[in-house]
């Protein structure tokens, strides 16, 4: 009971310190934003040849990207490792701790170090210096300015300049780490530009989600193709064709040549205009007679989104697949590209 009644006037104290000296969120929330929108600002005058020089030794790698860093540099690290990663530059994260008990091995000639310290005096990268100069690994650094040991060792020291804080005591890194990010970010994108990276290239390296859905599905691997495909021919008459509609159930049919040459389509919302207007139609009439010529079509080499973007341009729900020569291959239907989370 003792320890929760101190508890209780701790918390009481505590709340009327608060009302004391009341924060403006708001106001510090602006002012952290203006610091680090300055530190990039000074970031941008330290971009000259010493950037210029590090992309071109990461484009002549043979080997990995390795990125190591300490602490809050380590988290930054390891998401320029996988940015790198995902837009054609093979990299991964090595932490400098483990390193030093067995994990430098996953370093090798031919590759290529960037080391992240804002001081540039690690002490656990320092203890990896003299092996990294015995590999013959080329080592970039990113620090606040080359002053420390780590960058007088570089091949190419990156700075990030003479930038202030965000934390009001000056200790909690902050805008050094949004400029170092920032700085991964330059490299990534400068490097993604060198090698003509392509959105095909960042899908192949994306293919969970809805991001390499959207990037890597293509009409030829959704549509039903095959016995799957309600086709029937001209002189069909309407009873087989309601036959053909029913049985292959994509709410339509195809008419088709003998040589499978597109010709039209006959839906089921076809049938039910078709019902209103007549009150009913012979069935032994030839559905060339009713079939909508000229379909739209599409082809098996669409992107899948491009398809369903399309569906709901010309609210229709399926497309037909034709080759170049206009001889049916398959059917794509909106729930087709729904259930295959296309959107």
């Amino acid at each position: 009971m003792r320890i929760f009644s101190k508890l209780r006037a701790g918390k009481q104290t505590l709340n009327q310190e608060n009302k004391a000296n009341p924060v403006d969120f708001q106001k510090a929330a602006l002012e952290t934003l203006r610091i680090e929108e300055h530190a990039l600002q000074v970031l941008a005058t330290q971009i000259d040849e010493r950037f210029s020089q590090a992309c071109e030794i990461i484009l002549q790698c043979k080997g990995r990207l390795v990125v190591t860093g300490m602490g809050k540099s380590g988290h930054i690290g390891r998401k320029m490792a996988a940015t790198f990663a995902s837009t054609g530059t093979p990299s991964f994260f090595m932490h400098p701790g483990e390193a030093g008990h067995g994990d430098l091995g996953m370093l090798v000639a031919g590759d290529v170090l960037i080391a992240i310290s804002n001081s540039g005096k690690s002490d656990e990268i320092m203890m990896l210096m003299p092996l990294i100069k015995h590999l013959g690994v080329p080592l970039i650094t990113i620090s606040g300015d080359a002053s420390g040991p780590m960058p007088q060792n570089a091949d190419v020291a990156l700075t990030l300049g003479n930038i202030q804080e965000a934390c009001p005591l000056g200790l909690a890194p902050t805008s050094s780490t949004t400029a170092t990010l920032v700085l991964g970010d330059a490299l990534a994108v400068a490097l993604l530009e060198a090698r003509g990276f392509t959105s095909d290239d960042f899908a192949r390296s994306h293919p969970a989600g809805a991001l390499g859905k959207r990037l890597l599905l293509h009409v030829k691997h959704l549509m039903h193709k095959g016995k799957e495909l309600p086709k029937v021919l001209p002189d069909t008459p309407m009873n087989k064709v309601l036959y053909e509609i029913t049985d292959k159930r994509l709410g339509l049919t195809t008419i088709v040549d003998e040589n499978d040459v597109l010709l039209g389509i006959f839906t089921d919302g076809d049938l039910r205009r078709l019902l209103d207007k007549q009150q009913g139609f012979d069935v032994n009439l030839p559905v060339r007679e009713v079939m909508i010529p000229n379909p739209q079509t599409i082809s098996k080499e669409e992107r899948a989104v491009v398809a369903l973007e399309r569906m709901n341009e010309r609210k229709i729900n399926q497309f037909v697949v034709v080759d170049d020569a206009n001889k049916l291959i398959g059917v794509i239907s909106m729930h087709d590209l729904i259930q295959a989370g296309v959107n």
